[in-house]
């Protein structure tokens, strides 16, 4: 496994950006700026971030018949609502999930299940204790064919973008917290936004049972920063050199500043008007 882990690269640079309740959009101008800039820092970034309570949607939960009731039923569970610009279905975020972007410079092809195993890798090797599979886990919220699972029942999901030069492959891990709540706040979100009407677009019936934690597995109060020195620890062990002073000072340039605010101008544009 760590020989599969150093081929991801024998540097990266590592980030962690806490996305503030009045500035979720960020979260996805950071995904698009990093994305545009990976190629030109020649080496990966490995991005943790997170969000306060926050019901993350994908484009194609906009199909839902009746949106507004959808909304509001999140905002009743005291979570806030978000579209991401990527395909796929609602996930929750919140104190107790770590967000992992891998962003890559393309400059040799890489098939989309390379990526995603280079994910998988990563995952098994942070977490070693526990026995990782992936295969859709079909009640789980944002369902698809790497779910990450332990003993049947869910802790992460990933997803891929890319762009000409570069990729990022994005997970979300449930390290800790109520993860049965996050599943009935899903829940509720697609009953309301269906209301009476064909289920047209298969958006998932969603059982909170089929879905866990990793503290939950271990048994032991985790923290996202634990999380992350687990995913550090384990670059480190494959012989991958970590670090930060190359994306720090990439971060205060103009340049990048100027990405970063057209990309979150962008996604706030995008957000559906909800009436």
């Amino acid at each position: 496994m760590l020989d599969q882990l150093n081929q991801i690269a024998p540097d990266i640079q590592t980030l962690t950006t806490p996305i503030p309740a009045d500035q979720a959009n960020a979260a996805f101008g950071y995904t698009n700026a990093l994305l545009d800039s990976v190629a030109e820092l020649g080496q990966p970034i490995l991005h943790f971030w997170t969000m306060t309570p926050t019901l993350i949607m994908g484009l194609k939960d906009k199909h839902l018949p009746h949106l507004a009731a959808a909304v509001r039923a999140v905002q009743a569970h005291g979570y806030d609502v978000v579209l991401r610009n990527s395909g796929g279905l609602a996930v929750i975020a919140d104190s107790g999930v770590l967000n992992v972007s891998l962003f890559a410079p393309l400059s040799e092809p890489i098939s989309v299940s390379a990526a995603y195993q280079q994910m998988t890798t990563l995952v098994a090797a942070a977490w070693p204790e526990l026995s990782i599979d992936h295969y859709e886990i079909s009640r789980s919220y944002c369902p698809g064919d790497y779910d990450l699972s332990v003993g049947g029942r869910k802790i992460a999901g990933i997803a891929q973008r890319r762009s000409t030069n570069a990729l990022v492959t994005m997970l979300y891990l449930s390290v800790s917290g109520n993860q049965s709540q996050r599943g009935l706040i899903v829940r509720d979100f697609y009953q309301a936004g269906l209301g009476d009407e064909p289920n047209q677009w298969s958006f998932p019936d969603v059982d909170p049972d089929t879905m866990t934690t990793t503290a939950d597995l271990l048994d032991q109060p985790l923290t996202l920063t634990t999380a992350q020195d687990r995913f550090r620890t384990a670059l480190v062990q494959a012989g991958t050199r970590v670090g930060r002073g190359k994306i720090t000072a990439m971060l205060s340039t103009p340049a990048f500043q100027t990405r970063l605010d057209r990309a979150t101008d962008q996604m706030r544009r995008r957000q559906p008007k909800i009436n």
